[in-house]
């Protein structure tokens, strides 16, 4: 027997597993791992995404880059979509995934069919920079909307994260 000392009270309990529905999603790279490939071939970057905005805000996506792979195209196709990333990002050369992680970005989502002994699931298949996402507001709207940084304000945004880490918040949370 092994003693618990655990109160569910005070714990969300797990939620749904399905897939999102397709669409897009603004989300953060909470973390990054290299592993190496079930086939013993090869290595691929697991990414995983934090849905920040939205009615599944909370929720965690997935994404696997072969960046190391006997197939040369499986390799270009995880070079491009991590190039992808870095763009919407604003990480032009990162030299470890972590300077990839908390910085607010879009993607788009479709449904994976379920096949075999695996379950429907999602797949990523584009990644955008938010501003491309926000819409013009009317000028009332646009008040209380956060604003959106734009590439030439490039100094005000490396501040914004480092004034919300040191009050222990992400950039993207309110404060």
């Amino acid at each position: 027997m092994v003693q618990l000392n655990f109160d569910a009270n005070e714990v969300e309990p797990l939620g749904s597993f399905e897939p999102l529905p397709v669409g897009e999603y603004i989300v953060v790279i909470s973390s990054s791992e290299m592993k190496d490939a079930s086939t013993g071939r090869g290595q691929y970057l697991q990414l995983v995404y934090d849905v920040i905005e939205g009615d599944y805000k909370g929720r965690k996506l997935f994404d696997r880059l072969n960046l190391v792979n006997e197939s040369t195209q499986a390799q270009e196709i995880a070079q491009r979509a991590l190039s992808s990333i870095c763009r919407a990002v604003g990480v032009m050369h990162p030299q470890q995934s972590e300077e990839l992680h908390d910085k607010p970005f879009v993607v788009k989502v479709v449904i994976r069919p379920a096949k075999g002994e695996y379950q429907a699931s999602n797949a990523v298949r584009e990644y955008k920079p938010l501003e491309e996402e926000q819409p013009a507001a009317p000028p009332a709207a646009a008040e209380k909307k956060a604003p959106v940084i734009s590439k030439p304000a490039a100094k005000k945004e490396e501040a914004a994260p480092a004034a919300a880490a040191a009050k222990g918040k992400k950039p993207w949370e309110k404060k």
